[in-house]
């Protein structure tokens, strides 16, 4: 398929499945596309998309950046999550362990650059592992944030060439949890004490009454995004 082919498939997929629920978007995803993969962050809305592509699709790949900094919550989610389905994440590390980071780039980067940190721990262990895919699916809502209310249920991603689904993008906050609690998902339990929006543990706060969801993430500083999504 060369790329004006993609792009009219594309383009053509984003308006067929608008309307269409998750499951039938991941269906269509993955039969078109065998070789893709799934970004797993362990937050809400990807616990959904987990508990959807096991059920329609267990042997694609579901990956998570570890970055080293996550919090403990995070990793227990992770390992009963494992348990529970009878499967196993795809681990995906930086290149710098924290001690390398520190002796290259000075200590508690995420401190003085965050942007820099991210990119490190982040965005280019991410470029690294879906160089090997042709697609890949997020769990990304048009509601979370400005930078992300234009975003598609099927687009070409330019950042990091490759197709990439959206499927809960039209979904509010509480469609995802309506299908958590219908679903008895395993989730964050960092979720139930006031983080809506989990990252790392040195960028993530508690949000208080009143704050956008993601004020959380990198207090203090403008920024929104780690950089994996444009």
């Amino acid at each position: 398929m060369n790329l004006l082919e993609k792009e009219a498939l594309i383009s053509d997929a984003a308006e067929t499945f608008e309307t269409a629920s998750p499951e039938d978007l991941i269906q269509w995803a993955v039969a078109k596309f065998p070789n893709i993969t799934f970004a797993c962050s362990f937050g809400a809305e990807d616990v959904v998309l987990v508990d959807i592509l096991q059920k329609i699709s267990p042997s694609t790949d579901i990956f998570y950046l570890d970055t080293d900094l996550h919090f403990k919550e995070t990793y227990e989610t992770r390992d009963r999550m494992e348990a529970h389905y009878g499967m196993k994440f795809v681990r995906v590390s930086p290149k710098l362990t924290l001690e390398e980071q520190a002796t290259q780039h000075g200590d508690e980067l995420w401190k003085s650059e965050p942007t820099a940190c991210c990119n490190i721990r982040k965005v280019e262990p991410l470029t690294a592992i879906l160089g090997q895919y042709e697609a890949w699916i997020t769990g990304i809502r048009r509601d979370q944030a400005p930078t992300r209310a234009n975003s598609k249920k099927v687009e070409y991603d330019v950042k990091f060439g490759l197709v990439k689904f959206n499927p809960i993008a039209d979904w509010t906050s509480e469609q995802v949890w309506d299908y958590i609690r219908e679903h008895n998902l395993i989730y964050n339990p960092l979720h139930d004490q006031y983080y809506p929006s989990i990252g790392c543990e040195k960028c993530t706060r508690q949000v208080l009454p009143g704050e956008d969801p993601r004020a959380g993430r990198w207090s203090g500083f403008e920024k929104t995004e780690c950089g994996l999504h444009k």
